[in-house]
This record gives structure tokens, C-alpha cells and sequence, in this order.
């Protein structure tokens, strides 16, 4: 999932977070016992449809898969060299099928509703000591901030090449790293701006109170 929000309303907007991801799940399934390139290629086109409905800015967002051009073209010279070229042209038309049919998810919904839709799915966690809330909004971070980073990446690069035809320095990927640290500082302030660890500290209260003794003769 590489895109960032489509901020535009669409009707996959108002599709419930949990039905997009369920959706996504069982294409991901369907697609890896295809073994013929045709049916994925009408596969691959079908989503390409749905992303044409959304209108051209979300057209515009498959371009966020430039960043996956190296690995997807590693993947099809090995292919190539080791099977046929049939093969590679599976294996690649699978991972860009559910990598669209996944970035329809993260460019239509919003963080909060991810996080209502994983939380239920991380509750059984919760016997193993997990906390479903805070698994929910990591994973809904990851999913929400991969793409910004990404799109961040790419400007520098594009940027860098616009300066200069030498290769990146090492100076561009140091200066990345900063702002992706200040990056995350402004998002732990924000979350904590919003009361999150607030309510993690009003959850550990009553643990605390139930484990310590002393709480109790302190009140009386």
C-alpha cells in the first residue's frame, strides 16, 4: 500500500473500511493459484478501471509504483533466468495486481477508520498480552506514513537529478533520515495532543490500583 489519501470523496470512500479490506484479502487469495498470464493481465486491467472511476487524480497515483520498478524488474530477469519468461510475467502481474487492489485501500480511507476496522480483527491478541488499540494505530501509521515518505523520497531524488547528473550522495539519504525523525517526533506530539496516551495511562490505572496494595490504604 504506497499512495497517499485521495482527498477528493469517492464512492469507494463511503464503502466501510472492513469491506475494502476483506475485498482485498480475498483478491489476494484468488490471484496466486492463477497461473496464466492473460487472466491476470484482465485482472490488473479490471482494478486499473476501478482506479479510472475514482477519476484522474487517482489514475496519477499509480505512479507511485515507480519506487517498486528495481525490485519488480529484479524479480523478472531472475524469473526469466531460472523459469521462462511466462513465468515472470506471473509473478510480476501478481504482486502489481494486489499492490493496486491494496493502494485502493490506504487512497480511500482515512486513519481512523482503519483503525476501527484492524481493531477488531487484533482483539484475540489481547490474551497474549497485545493491546488491539495500539496494534491498530501502528499498523494504520505504517500504512498512512509509508506513502508520505516515499513521496518524500522521490522529490529529493528529482530534485537532486534536476542539480546534478552525479549519483545520489549519501549527504541526500542523512538529510532523510533527519526529517523522518522530526517527522515522527511531530506525529508523537500530535497523538499525544489528542489524548492517546491519556487513555493508555487511564487503561494502566486500574491494573495498577488491582496490583499494588499500597494504592488502597493510600486512599483511606
Amino acid at each position: 500500500m504506497i499512495s497517499a489519501y485521495l482527498a477528493r470523496p469517492t464512492w469507494l470512500h463511503r464503502l466501510p473500511a472492513g469491506v475494502k479490506l476483506i475485498a482485498v484479502a480475498v483478491i489476494s487469495v484468488a490471484v496466486l493459484p492463477v497461473t496464466d498470464w492473460r487472466l491476470l493481465m484482465l485482472g490488473l486491467c479490471a482494478v486499473v478501471g476501478v482506479y479510472a472511476t475514482l477519476g484522474r487524480e487517482a489514475l496519477l497515483h499509480i505512479s507511485a509504483l515507480r519506487p517498486l520498478v528495481p525490485i519488480l524488474l529484479g524479480i523478472g530477469l531472475l524469473q526469466v533466468w531460472t523459469d521462462s519468461w511466462q513465468a515472470a510475467a506471473v509473478s510480476l502481474l501478481r504482486i502489481i495486481l494486489m499492490v493496486l487492489a491494496a493502494d485502493l485501500v490506504t487512497m480511500t480511507t482515512t486513519l481512523r477508520a482503519l483503525m476501527a476496522s484492524l481493531e477488531p480483527l487484533l482483539r484475540p491478541l489481547r490474551i497474549l498480552g497485545f493491546d488491539p488499540e495500539r496494534l491498530s494505530l501502528a499498523i494504520a501509521l505504517v500504512l498512512r506514513f509509508v506513502p508520505v515518505l516515499l513521496a518524500q523520497w522521490q522529490a529529493r531524488e528529482e530534485a537532486w537529478r534536476a542539480r546534478s547528473s552525479r549519483r545520489r550522495p549519501l549527504r541526500l539519504v542523512a538529510n532523510f533520515v533527519a526529517e523522518t525523525l522530526v517527522m515522527a517526533d511531530h506525529v508523537s506530539e500530535s497523538l499525544d495532543a489528542r489524548g492517546f496516551s491519556s487513555r493508555e495511562a487511564v487503561k494502566d490505572k486500574p491494573r495498577a490500583a488491582a496490583t499494588d496494595p499500597s494504592a488502597g490504604r493510600d486512599r483511606e
